[in-house]
């Protein structure tokens, strides 16, 4: 492919709106640009128009796993974009577009290795990609893959989500919570009359944000972070609410993880509502951390690539989760897997989002590259 067609792949699945939704519609595209080239998939489908995509090239060996995501966030036109963000624009040296950090040029440089993979004939090993819905929010998509064993057999694991030329080894866990306070309407003139859903929910954060005032540690990762992120209560100034909910974002760790965290919840629920309250919680995303070795023959791998471009090398843990937290349950410490993309998070999901046009091309090399050595080496 020349270096038209390797843009064209990017700009394609730019311009398919894949906002939190319709994630079938880039899998078909994969779909049909992958059978151009011989090169057979599937596409999963997880609900409604969300899919994910699985392909395969090689016979034999060890299988190195590919993974990134299909949907990408909203883009607002009040946002102030320059350009349509759904369309691929080129200005400067860097390419713009929704997705284009995160994590759609990841995925299209990907998607491209394999094709020239394939046709130079990939020796000594497999190579799976597995692209996945739904990954900004709930990862329903690496739930599925992991839950249908896809990853059972996989040796080694990279996922090309946004890191710029950096080497991510490591990631806290993500609890999302919503907590609910039910009460007893009344006027507010005659409180007595009713039960104010507001002030025990009120008091269980404040009693929650003492507690994790002094967070649990990771030698690796650092502090648990514990974070109100939504709160509601009320409709009107002179009414005694009878309903508020707030949501908590907790990042966790290995060693506290987000079942330690809920079991710390619920006794504080317990005597909340043993005094007369009425909450109750639900959990909207219980995601593991990741720890792994940042020795790891892939990560090896990959700081001799990076140092062979004249760069730096930077091992590093993520700041956020990726579909990693699905992708490698039951995997042990050492098993070797790195976060390693064209992207560079410091503009995803951004107005004006980019990749540099150079990154986006070298990462196409890059994973060749990395895939090679890798079926030499293991």
């Amino acid at each position: 492919m020349n270096e038209m067609d390797k843009i064209k792949v990017l700009a394609d699945i730019v311009e398919i709106p894949s906002v939190n939704d319709d994630e079938v519609s880039v899998a078909k595209y994969i779909r049909d640009l992958f059978a151009k080239y011989g090169i057979e998939s599937k596409i999963l489908k997880v609900k409604g128009n969300r899919a994910n995509l699985v392909a395969e090239i090689g016979e034999k060996g060890p299988i190195l796993g590919f993974s990134g995501h299909l949907d990408v966030v909203a883009a607002k036109e009040s946002d102030g974009w320059h350009s349509d963000p759904f369309k691929l624009v080129e200005r400067d040296g860097k390419l713009y577009g929704r997705g284009t950090s995160d994590m759609k040029s990841g995925v299209a440089a990907m998607i491209v290795s394999l094709i020239e993979l394939q046709q130079k004939g990939l020796k000594n090993g497999r190579i799976r990609l597995m692209l996945t819905m739904g990954e900004e929010i709930g990862e329903e998509g690496s739930a599925y893959f992991y839950e249908h064993g896809y990853m059972k057999d996989v040796s080694a694991l990279v996922i090309s989500e946004p890191t710029y030329y950096r080497i991510i080894y490591a990631e806290k866990g993500s609890l999302d919570l919503k907590i609910t306070s039910r009460g007893t309407a009344a006027h507010s003139s005659m409180p007595n009359l009713g039960y104010n859903a507001v002030n025990p929910l009120i008091e269980l954060l404040s009693e929650l944000n003492e507690f994790f005032s002094n967070p649990p540690k990771n030698d690796v990762l650092g502090p648990l972070t514990f974070n109100v992120t939504v709160f509601k209560g009320g409709e009107q100034v002179n009414t005694i609410p009878d309903y508020a909910e707030a949501e908590i974002n907790i990042r966790t760790l290995p060693n506290f993880d987000g079942n330690d965290v809920i079991k710390k919840l619920d006794e504080y629920l317990e005597k909340k509502n043993e005094n007369g309250a009425t909450l109750t919680r639900e959990i909207l995303m219980n995601e593991d951390a990741v720890l792994k070795s940042p020795d790891s023959v892939i990560a090896d791998l990959a700081a001799e690539i990076v140092e062979s471009r004249g760069r730096e090398v930077v091992e590093t843990i993520a700041p956020g989760i990726t579909d990693a937290s699905n992708l490698l349950k039951e995997k042990k410490e050492d098993y070797p897997f790195i976060v390693f993309g064209p992207g560079n998070p410091l503009v995803s999901h951004q107005v004006d989002e980019y990749v540099e046009k150079k990154a986006y091309l070298d990462f196409i090399d890059i994973y060749q590259e990395l895939a090679e050595k890798y079926f030499i080496n293991d």
